[in-house]
This record gives structure tokens, sequence and C-alpha cells, in this order.
């Protein structure tokens, strides 16, 4: 249906998460045959995946997107295939809208509580309290009942929306079965984790061949932007593991970079220039001979989904149970590197500063250390010199400069041992660490010292400079 009309073009973004922590998700909602009927050939206005990335791009909240799609929709109308609906949430609330196709710009948005249990599969929305436009958790487009009205589509009574402009089918089987799983876990009491929505997103009875990918988004309530966090699968989760994305990183690794594979118009393209020279422009591909040269995620998920479709029961679970245990610990993993994170962006959680010094010490005997140390990559002096840096911090965190001496004095005494090479093994000169903590004690002369020391290490270190101009003052 998309190819037949203009202004559909292959979906660009189907969702994602913001900085402000607003989660968006298109999810197809086929509107009343009628309506698809009535559906102008010329379409101009914003599509499905505009209006995500506009609510992605210009949203602070799940109701301001809500608001924004109605506005927008309004203004400029909507080209539509045949419906559409996207999930809208943040941290406090989520919505339903659901966007119908004729031209007439019909829409409505349903609010979801906090113990509300939605499977859109797809997007639906059923009775809309029309007798109480005020309601809160009720938003729709102006013209919705006077145009059903209009149509003889309704008269009075029940608003069921899904009966009156969408497919008339209610929520599908399989949408019932995976709500009243997941509702039942509140019932007893339980929270849903996300041992349980990656089960959700992987059960074959509704994951196969046809599911694009997979994303799962914590919407918590964070103070960073930059430590938001989604997490993606590249192919439907039956056969590919969920992995995370931070909001704040610049780069994508080759691996989950677009390849040539199911790339539109990259059959007929190639990989080098030669053909420019005859005019043939387009014969050149728009994936780069880096990318096309790393193994595509795609390409090898796609690859497992087919063997383990050939005999789903020999192979479904044993690859499940893989996955999971891998997510399962990347989760935790992923979890204490974010407290990490809003430590050193916080710098004032000392305990749990402590208890990350405390995994990192842990971690400095085991084998997978000690079997690098070599002259050639030091490993545990390295981590000694972390964690006595780690330990001078906290101490100066607490105002114990006493003790964030001895550390640091510590960290430099091992530097100093480290064997020669370029870059240095240490990304920087601890003697700026002690420098600062004798200062803060009092010590000028001594930091003096240690500066000095510095610099003949390291002539014009502008740091070290910086620590004598603060003696010389």
């Amino acid at each position: 249906i998309r190819d037949s009309y203009k202004g559909v073009p292959a979906p660009i973004t189907n969702g994602g998460l913001n900085e402000h922590g607003v989660a968006v998700r298109d999810i197809w909602s086929t509107s009343r045959a009628e309506l698809i009927e009535m559906t102008p050939k010329t379409q101009t206005g914003p599509n499905y995946s505009d209006l995500a990335r506009l609510v992605l791009e210009r949203a602070k909240t799940a109701k301001e997107g809500v608001v924004l799609i109605g506005s927008l929709i309004a203004e400029y109308g909507e080209s539509s295939y045949g419906g559409n609906s996207h999930l809208i949430a943040d941290a406090n609330e989520a919505w339903v809208v659901i966007q119908f196709s004729g031209g007439q710009g019909l829409w409505a948005a349903e609010r979801l509580g906090s113990k509300s249990i939605r499977v859109s599969r797809p997007g639906y929305i059923e009775n809309i309290p029309v007798d109480d436009p005020g309601n809160k958790n009720f938003l729709y487009s102006p013209n919705l009942v006077s145009f059903c009205k209009e149509k003889g589509w309704y008269s009075t009574g029940t608003f069921n929306l899904n009966k009156i402009l969408g497919d008339g089918k209610g929520r599908w089987d399989g949408v019932k079965w995976m709500e009243k799983t997941l509702q039942s876990l509140i019932a007893e009491g339980k929270k849903i984790s996300f041992k349980e929505i990656l089960w959700a997103l992987r059960t074959s009875k509704l994951t196969g061949d046809t599911a694009g990918y997979g994303q799962i988004v914590p919407l918590l309530k964070q103070s960073h932007s930059s430590s938001r966090i989604l997490w993606h699968a590249p192919i439907g989760a039956i056969a590919s593991t969920f992995s995370p994305v931070f909001i704040g990183q610049d780069n994508v690794p080759s691996e989950f970079a677009k390849h040539r594979y199911l790339t539109t118009g990259e059959a007929h393209r190639f990989m080098d220039d030669r053909k420019i020279e005859n005019g043939e422009i387009d014969s050149v591909s728009l994936v780069s001979q880096e990318i096309e040269s790393s193994r595509s995620a795609v390409m090898e998920c796609k690859r497992l989904l087919y063997l383990i479709l050939q005999d789903p029961e020999r192979y479904k679970s044993e690859v499940s149970e893989v996955f999971e245990k891998r997510e399962i610990e990347l989760f935790g993993s992923t979890r204490e590197l974010l407290k990490l994170v809003d430590v050193l962006l916080n710098q004032d959680q000392i305990d749990l500063a402590k208890k990350e010094r405390d995994m990192l010490n842990n971690f400095k005997d085991t084998d997978d250390v000690l079997h690098l140390d070599s002259i050639y990559y030091p490993a545990s002096m390295l981590l000694d010199i972390a964690d006595s840096l780690a330990l001078g911090e906290i101490a100066m965190a607490e105002n114990n400069t006493t003790e964030a001496v001895i550390q640091f004095s510590k960290a430099v005494a091992v530097q100093d041992k480290l064997p020669y090479t370029e870059p240095p093994f240490w990304y920087y000169p601890t003697r700026l660490s002690l420098g600062k903590a004798l200062l803060k004690s009092g010590n000028a002369s001594e930091a003096e010292s240690v500066f000095k020391e510095n610099l003949k290490r390291y002539p014009r270190n502008g740091w070290a400079m910086y620590g004598l101009s603060l003696i010389h003052i």
C-alpha cells in the first residue's frame, strides 16, 4: 500500500528516545476500508515517520508529543498509507495515538494508567467517553465525532474507536494473550522486570521474520540526558540479542551500521567508482568499503533465524537461553556502569564511589588481569594506580587530605616504575593529583616540589605550571 501513495517513502524514523526521556514507537493500525478509499492519491502532509521524528526533536513530555502530532495534522494534514499509530511515553505517563487515513485529519489518543498493560499489535483504542470532552485520559481531533455522525457510522451511545474508524477487529488474539499474561504478574503483586520484557519481545508466538527489529526503553527519571539508554536488537529478538545504546554515544560499531544487505537500491551498485566515467552516478554504493568489509549484524542474525526456523524445537530454546543469560548479565553490568556515570557526573555520591572502587579492587587479582601482565602491558600496575587514585579522590571528597596524600603518593610511586612507552601507559601525570592534595592540606612547599618535579618529567605541562601559579599568587 505504501507504494500506492505519493508522500509516503520507506520508513526513516519509526521511533526512538530523546534527551528528555520521551520514547516514541510507530505501530501500524489499519483504518476503516472507506477511509482508505477516501485517501487522496497525492498527499503532502507529514507521514508517520515524520511525526515520530518531530516528536523526538521537540517534545519534552509524552503529552507534548501527543499535542504536537494533533497540531501538525491540523495544520498540514498527514500522508497516510492506510492508518497508523504511535506509542509515546516518558517516566510519568504513556499515550497511544491513532491517526486515520482518509485525508480528514482524524486522530485520537488515550492515556495509559500506571498499571496499564498495552500491547500494540496493531495499535488500538476502544471506548472513548465522548460525552465527557474534558476527560484527562483522552484527546482527539475536533471533528472526530461529528465526521462519524455525518457518515452515519455513529449516532449515540458508546463510541468504540476501533469499531467505528479502525479495522473493527478489536484486540487481536495474540494481543489478548500477551496482555493477560503480563497483567497476571501485576495481579500477583509482582513487577514486570527486564527479563519479562525480553520474553515478551522474543516469544515466537508474536515474533518472526516479519519483525523489523526489537527495542526496549527503560523509562527512568534521570538527571543526565547522556546516560539515557535504549536496548536494541538488529532483527526480531527471536534470533538476535539486545545490546545497550546510550543516547550520549557519538558512533555506532561498523557491524551495526547500514550494510548493503537488504538496503534498497544496493543490488545494482558497486564498491568502486569505475562506472562513474560513463556517467552512471548511481552506480556507486552508498555504503563505505570499511563498513561493508565488516560483518553485518542484521545478516548474521537473519542467518541464525533461518536456522532456528528449520527446527524450532531443537534450536529455539538453546539460542534463547544463551541470549537471555548474556542480556541479564549485561543489564546488571550496564546498571552498575550507569551508577558510576552518575558518580562521575554528580561527584557527590561518595558511598557509591566506594562501592565502585571495591569492584575494581576485586578485579585486580583475577586471572583475566594477571595473564595480561608483561613488559608490553603492565595490567596489574595500571590497576594499582587506578585503585590508589580512586581512594585518593574519595578521601578528597571526604576532606581527608592526609589520606589523600598517602594514596596519591602510592599512585606516583607505581607510575614512576612503569616501562617507557609513547604514548605513556597512564594517561596523565599522577603528581598533579598529589600536588592538588598537598595544596589543599596547606603544605605549599611540598606541593611546589611535586609540581617542579612534574615539569622535569613533562616539560611545559600546563597543569603543573597552573599549580605553581596558585602557590606564588
